[in-house]
């Protein structure tokens, strides 16, 4: 068999911190619960929808923290490239998961604008001060690795909500209390849940382009090609394949037409540049080159120049 594989790896990467989230978790357990207690006696929606969109980022936080214990198992024959697409799946999930309490939340507002209740502020403002220290505490714990990891930024968003969501309730608390303007629950609730959806659907947008193997919104497959056909000797790129794997590791497979018939050591040698170029221009960490000589094309893929 004449194919012949150029392949290339850079797998580095910085190390998350896995505890920072199990913190966030346990801290997030002990807000719902309070919260969950706080608005049954005080008559919060907002208090209660707090609750709920901290409950559901306890099982986000959780999820969250499994994936990325996943992430570090070793690829075996069976699972070829282990479970590295794990935090990924988790992002998306926390992703849905956003945009589904956000649509929850924007229900019970409108049924219970149309009919204000009673509310014990107090209860309500103290409450909401506990989720504002508790969620302030774990966002800054989280925020290093959410800028380098689609994983830890969808635990790292549902945090940062809550704390604005905290905030939230804590003004709707002191106008109740000072006001009597009970309406504001309502108002707050859905406030809360307009931007649940708008950062929800961003990063439900960019997890689904990496489970689906979109090309990198970053990159031009174009643009790729036209550096690697600068490079002296060098054949044209065809059938090329860029997608991301997980946030780290961006992989690319290509063929290559060779304008004459080179032995392996020649082609390696010719792999060998085009990966570090590659790598230094475009960050592409792993690729997989396929050498053609002589060969009749599929036209699926050519780049155009």
């Amino acid at each position: 068999m004449y194919v012949i594989l150029g392949h290339g790896h850079d797998h580095s990467h910085g190390e998350l911190h896995g505890k920072n989230l199990l913190i966030s978790i346990l801290l997030n357990v002990a807000i719902t619960a309070s919260q969950v207690i706080g608005g049954i006696l005080s008559g919060s929606l907002a208090l209660l929808s707090d609750a709920l969109h901290n409950f559901s980022d306890v099982l986000s936080l959780v999820f969250s923290f499994i994936a990325h214990r996943l992430s570090h198992r070793k690829a075996t024959h069976k699972e070829t490239f282990g479970y590295k697409r794990a935090e990924i799946l988790a992002a998306f999930v926390n992703a849905a998961t956003l945009v589904i309490v956000a649509l929850i939340l924007i229900y019970e507002a409108v049924e219970r604008f149309f009919s204000p209740q009673h509310i014990e502020s107090n209860l309500v403002i103290w409450l909401s001060v506990l989720g504002i220290v508790a969620n302030g505490f774990s966002v800054f714990l989280l925020k290093a690795d959410a800028d380098r990891n689609l994983n830890m930024k969808s635990a790292y968003l549902h945090l940062l909500t809550d704390t604005m969501a905290s905030v939230a309730v804590l003004i709707g608390g002191l106008l109740m209390k000072f006001f009597n303007w009970y309406w504001v629950d309502s108002v707050l609730t859905l406030a809360i849940a307009v931007y649940l959806i708008v950062v929800g659907y961003g990063l439900l947008k960019d997890s689904t382009r990496i489970l689906m193997l979109f090309t990198p919104t970053h990159l031009s497959i174009e643009e790729i090609a036209s550096e690697v056909h600068k490079i002296r000797n060098i054949g044209k790129l065809y059938h090329m394949h860029l997608w991301h794997l997980n946030d780290e590791e961006l992989h690319l497979e290509a063929h290559l037409a060779c304008p004459e018939n080179l032995t392996i050591s020649e082609f390696n040698q010719q792999a060998e540049t085009i990966e570090k170029l590659l790598k230094e221009k475009f960050g592409i960490n792993h690729c997989t080159i396929q050498p053609d000589f002589n060969k009749q094309c599929s036209k699926e893929f050519i780049v155009q120049e």
